[in-house]
């Protein structure tokens, strides 16, 4: 996709690459046991997916629903369950599955929510991480790329349900486009 607002800032070639190492560490960490990843929806599904595939062990698969943006680019600061899991994570070892923490607001919510549920333990992957950024206490135990405070779309990632299908992270450039409220 050709598109003057996009920059892309981590190219399709980096984050598998570094998907297939994220795979290896979390195969690694976990050689045996229920593991189950959460898909934090939308825009995680990209990064479970590939993730999923890179992994030495069989792993099962569940989407939650979270939302703290709408259709804007901050944060509204209020968090909402928009689709529960489908399963017991009594005894499993869980592993969130996230496009990017930023403020940590959204995962410190999750975390504690999820805590209620009696896994055996609880990590978090992330394709980005923006620390700067962090308004909630979150340690992100899996981290793709760090990356500046950039608003970033691509790979999942999305500003008002557009360019969530770039397999590129892009930073748009958001003197073109006005804020949607």
């Amino acid at each position: 996709m050709t598109d003057p607002n996009l920059t892309v800032l981590i190219s399709s070639e980096q984050i598998q690459a570094r998907i297939r190492e994220l795979g290896e560490q979390i195969s690694n960490d976990f050689p045996a046991g229920d593991l189950h990843f959460i898909c934090i929806l939308k825009g995680a599904c990209f990064f479970m997916t590939d993730l999923a595939r890179a992994m030495k062990r069989n792993v099962s698969l569940d989407f939650m629903g979270i939302s703290t943006y709408g259709k804007g680019k901050t944060s509204s600061g209020e968090v909402k369950v928009t689709k529960d899991l489908d399963i017991s994570l009594e005894g499993a070892d869980v592993v969130i599955v996230e496009d990017i923490v930023d403020s940590g607001v959204t995962l410190n919510y999750l975390l504690h929510l999820l805590e209620q549920r009696k896994p055996a333990s609880i990590r978090i992957a992330a394709l980005l991480d923006k620390p700067e950024r962090r308004l909630r206490p979150v340690h992100v135990n899996y981290v793709g790329f760090p990356i500046p405070d950039k608003f970033v779309v691509g790979f999942g990632l999305d500003y008002a349900e557009k360019y969530r299908n770039l397999d590129s992270i892009c930073v748009l450039d958001d003197t073109q486009i006005a804020e949607k409220r």
